[in-house]
């Protein structure tokens, strides 16, 4: 008899493992990790996730911990470092994205007391229990996303498409797309209530 857990297909081997145990789909409310992953989900257009989570403790230490108010201030010199930090996706366009997403990120601050109050309310402020037998039933994009994307590219925010937006909402547990059969499904379910 196996002992082996029943993990959604993606999860197969480490970095993923770890993250997929102990942070996705989990409800996250505090601002900084908020803004860690919607940097972390821009940097990972065109690229796999494993790939960002391979360089993730690079980021952190590149992005002066994520400390959104430092970021919105880096200037030329900052970017040229990043640029050629080989720890980050030394991507020009990114790099840009991720200052700009910064001043943003306060402005939405600014606005409604916190980027938690602002993003969860495309969700109506509780995550979506999604019922998925497959990781072929999730979609690339829903409704939500959409008008998420809509809605912080309206607000300058860069590298925010749909699909980025859709896997940020299963990063920071606004939806839970854990497959029913995975081990991790029930346990995210209950983080909801």
């Amino acid at each position: 008899m196996s002992t082996a857990k029943c993990r959604c297909a993606w999860a197969r081997e480490e970095p993923n493992l770890h993250y997929h145990d102990t942070e996705w789909g989990v409800p996250q409310h505090e601002d900084r990790v908020l803004f860690e992953f919607l940097i972390l989900e821009g940097a990972q257009a065109g690229l796999s996730w494993t790939t960002i989570l391979n360089k993730r403790e690079n980021y952190r230490a590149a992005y002066d911990g994520f400390d959104v108010k430092r970021i919105a201030k880096y200037d030329d010199r900052k970017v040229a470092k990043l640029l050629a930090d080989a720890g980050i996706v030394r991507n020009r366009l990114k790099v840009a994205a991720s200052i700009a997403n910064a001043r943003a990120f306060l402005a939405v601050q600014k606005e409604f007391g916190s980027f938690d109050a602002y993003v969860w309310q495309f969700v109506g402020g509780t995550p979506r229990q999604n019922k998925r037998a497959s990781m072929k039933e999730v979609p690339a994009r829903t409704a939500e996303s959409d008008a998420m994307s809509k809605d912080l590219l309206k607000r300058g925010f860069k590298f925010v498409g749909s699909t980025i937006c859709y896997a940020y909402m299963q990063a920071v547990g606004m939806v839970n797309d854990h497959t029913v059969d995975c081990f991790r499904y029930r346990p995210v379910t209950k983080l909801a209530k």
